[in-house]
């Protein structure tokens, strides 16, 4: 790749810094603009510094990770942090990537890479879709969506869930038709009656899948990984 990608770096504890630092210099696609130790010293140099992507740590003193990439919304943000509790938070933010530490190169690697893909596409790409809804019409926006499902009363229909826990109904809408207008690294079909975003798988295995959302008994609302579209699924998580 000959464009790279010019990158802050952020974590308030030093040796979690260097370590990070390390690590990103051995990704061609990056060039490090500047590092960090402190959230609100970052701040004050945005207007100074000419970069693409911050990776970032979440739980800082002043100024927590997630609060700050929100100031930051026409910037690429990869989190790495120890704790696995702010995951669906980061992704509502629509973050690129969520890593636990301690952070590993190849991790990292596949991170930068989703950083770069979305970095890529054109800045006017289409962000969302017009749909009738029972409702009347609707613009959908595809960073919005968690799930779509085939609607229990009628299956011509579909049901949506969206990032702040509210369901759409669709109208007379095939899954094919979906599918063509959706971001294909963002969305996997899962089995015949439900397509998901990616981004809002929380655990999964070869036959199932976990959602960051919970339902009205507090449990995680859980899928079926077909095996019709395992291998396509595998392929968009890049396992």
């Amino acid at each position: 790749m000959n464009t790279k990608l010019k990158c802050l770096l952020l974590d308030d504890e030093l040796p979690g810094l260097t370590y990070l630092k390390m690590l990103c210099e051995q990704i061609p696609e990056l060039e490090i603009v500047k590092t960090f130790n402190n959230p609100q010293k970052l701040l004050s140099d945005i207007p100074e510094l000419e970069f693409d992507l911050l990776i970032s740590d979440i739980e800082m003193p002043g100024m927590d990770g997630l609060h700050l990439a929100e100031m930051l919304s026409d910037k690429l943000v990869i989190f790495c942090t120890a704790y696995k509790d702010y995951a669906a938070d980061a992704f509502n933010i629509d973050a690129v990537d969520y890593i636990t530490k301690p952070v590993k190169l190849e991790r990292l690697q596949k991170a930068v890479s989703k950083a770069f893909e979305r970095f890529e596409k054109p800045a006017s790409s289409k962000k969302f879709i017009q749909l009738n809804t029972d409702k009347g019409k609707t613009l959908l926006y595809f960073n919005q969506i968690q799930y779509i499902k085939t609607a229990p009363s009628d299956s011509r229909d579909k049901t949506v869930l969206l990032a702040d826990g509210s369901f759409l109904n669709l109208k007379n809408v095939k899954f094919e038709t979906l599918l063509n207008e959706l971001p294909e690294t963002d969305f996997c079909r899962i089995n015949k009656k439900e397509i998901i975003a990616v981004k809002a798988i929380k655990f999964f295995n070869h036959n199932e899948i976990v959602l960051h959302h919970l339902e009205e008994n507090n449990k995680n609302t859980t899928l079926i990984l077909s095996e019709t579209y395992r291998s396509d699924f595998l392929k968009k998580v890049k396992l």
